[in-house]
């Protein structure tokens, strides 16, 4: 037994209080999530004034989940963008909302810059005086002072009927109260804010504080009808997470009141509904806060018994808890996301520059014939540029598809539960993109460097689909691997092909080969599979299914095409079904070296 205590002890920490739920408490969501693959999906193909309220909806769900560093750089983006737009009125709502997060961070100095920021780029009145309000109050040396701008503000609010502002307002007013110690008159506030308030949310979060306002007077009663209330909205709603939330605090106030039977009920149901949902880090809280109580009233025993309890489960309720691993995913869709913004910039900056080669154009043709030779040096070097970005546009075709198949992977180790092989996945994945995107400037790359990214691209395929094929690759003794170039990711498609079309719809287990070898003077790649055929496999597709493949044949025939003009590198491909009895396709790339 003293050894099981001493486990805990570690397990748990050695100083364990009162966990008191209130507002400010973070419940994890996939609000942000969501936002960003809205995002992902307007930067590809979106005007930049969508981009930038893209940026703005992702900034509101980061907000919302406490996460406000990053709302603010998110935010910050959108700014940029409607600088650049020269749209004020839009520019001025950001700048603000950058000022209020900074004041939530404790960041006076950086919120008095971005509410002034928001006076300077403010075009009606009435946002003119809303900052200078602001700014007032950020200078005001008396509380008395900051109660009279902000009632300022609600003035502007209710004029023009903008009902989220007036219930910021009042909490902020209330806020001022409360650190007077005027907590009657705060509680009035947060009421008529609460009567004000549109979304459920927000009418929660007032609610929530309200009860925190209560328990701090010990008007035990009122916080405990809240806190039922709001119990019920949560069970009402299934939101689950908050229901847990409530139920805790009712068990902080049932404690207050000296009534240990409902504080360990409450306490109870919370930890089993969190164990049910698989609420991992809930549940540690809540064995805590158990924990803490069993001592207060002397009974160790069931406090080991408890934690013994919850250690038995806890392998198996991190297995179940697939949130645990979505800030690995969050990351790995910011990662997208970066690559995205700096593809737009790309192409931002080549149509800036194609327009002002146009002018000079114009202008050259006004002048005297002795500049036609600049002329035609300078439409030779724009046709070569031009080809070299349209062959990194089509060798970054072929990520968004590999991508979403290794995402779509991701998501099914988690619905098996299955967190080791999900994060051995993405951290192989995460090196491979690292490495891809390392190269994604290169149209050619050493054969030692596009083995390894292929051996990595193949190890992912095969942890998918180990049951479906194995795979060698293998290069001729003379040939030096560090000396010898090959076009970048040209193999790689050919090679999901393969996997895709020919070696998944096998019945049995096949093979998947990748020889490299000389001709003469050419470097002879090929890849063959013993899979269905090509013929077999056109017979099972969906006109989408043929449409995508020829989309991805038609990319590599244009790529090599380009490389070919581009630095006369006289690459060929054949495709063709291998000869019976041998089934399966036989892809040959022919390289001069």
């Amino acid at each position: 037994m003293q050894y099981i205590k001493w486990v805990l002890i570690l397990f748990f920490g050695t100083s364990i209080g009162y966990a008191q739920v209130g507002v400010g408490t973070r419940i994890p969501t996939t609000g942000s999530e969501e936002a960003l693959s809205e995002l992902q999906a307007m930067l590809e193909t979106a005007s930049e004034e969508d981009v930038a309220m893209s940026y703005v909806a992702v900034a509101k769900e980061l907000n919302r989940e406490r996460d406000l560093a990053k709302a603010i750089a998110y935010y910050t983006k959108a700014k940029d963008l409607y600088v650049k737009l020269k749209d004020k009125k839009r520019l001025t709502t950001v700048e603000r909302e950058i000022g209020k997060l900074y004041e939530r961070l404790g960041n006076k100095e950086m919120a008095i810059k971005s509410f002034e920021s928001a006076l300077q780029s403010a075009t009606d009145s009435e946002a003119k005086a809303v900052n200078e309000n602001d700014l007032k109050r950020l200078g005001a040396s008396s509380p008395k002072e900051q109660t009279k701008v902000m009632e300022s503000n609600l003035a502007i609010f209710e004029k023009a009927d903008d009902k989220p502002a007036q219930v910021e307002t009042l909490k902020q007013i209330a806020e001022i109260n409360l650190k007077e110690g005027k907590k009657e008159e705060a509680i009035q506030q947060l009421k008529q804010a609460k009567e004000k308030a549109v979304e459920p949310e927000a009418t929660t979060e007032i609610e929530k504080q309200i009860s925190t306002i209560y328990v701090e007077e010990q008007q035990y009663d009122e916080a405990l009808a809240l806190s039922l209330s709001l119990l019920e909205k949560a069970r009402q709603g299934k939101n689950i997470k908050e229901e847990v939330i409530q139920l805790r605090q009712l068990a902080h106030i049932a404690f207050l009141q000296k009534n240990k039977e409902a504080g360990f009920k409450y306490l109870t149901e919370a930890y089993q509904l969190a164990l049910s949902t698989n609420q991992t880090l809930q549940a540690k809280e809540i064995v805590s806060e158990l924990t803490a109580r069993y001592q207060e009233y002397k009974e160790v025993d069931k406090a080991l018994a408890l934690q013994s309890s919850f250690l038995k489960q806890l392998d198996q309720l991190v297995l179940a808890d697939s949130t645990l691993v979505s800030s690995k995913l969050f990351h790995v869709k910011e990662e997208l996301i970066n690559q995205l913004e700096k593809e737009r910039g790309l192409k931002d900056e080549l149509l800036s520059r194609t327009t002002t080669i146009n002018y000079i154009l114009i202008g050259f043709i006004a002048t005297i014939l002795v500049f036609m030779v600049f002329i035609y040096r300078t439409l030779f070097s724009i046709k070569r540029k031009n080809k070299q970005i349209a062959l990194q546009s089509l060798r970054r075709e072929m990520n968004p598809h590999f991508i979403f198949n290794s995402l779509n992977s991701v998501n099914q180790f988690i619905a098996q539960n299955n967190e080791l092989e999900a994060n051995k996945y993405l951290s192989s994945y995460s090196r491979l993109m690292r490495n891809v995107m390392e190269n994604s400037n290169k149209d050619f790359v050493q054969l030692s460097t596009e083995l390894e990214q292929l051996t990595e691209y193949l190890d992912l395929e095969h942890l998918r689909f180990s049951d479906k094929f194995d795979y060698t690759i293998s290069v001729a003794e003379d040939i030096d691997e560090d000396a010898v170039l090959v076009p970048n990711m040209l193999i790689q498609p050919q090679l999901e092909n393969a996997i895709w079309h020919g070696l998944r719809y096998k019945e049995s287990k096949g093979l998947l080969s990748l020889s490299v070898s000389r001709q003469g003077k050419k470097l002879v790649i090929v890849v063959e599979d013993n899979g269905i055929g090509l013929t077999q496999s056109n017979a099972l597709k969906t006109a989408n299914q043929r449409e995508h493949k020829s989309r991805g044949v038609n990319n590599t025939t244009e790529r090599i095409k380009l490389l070919n003009e581009l630095y006369k590198a006289n690459i060929s491909m054949v495709i063709r079904e291998r000869e019976a009895p041998d089934m399966g396709v036989r892809v040959e790339l022919l390289i001069k070296n």
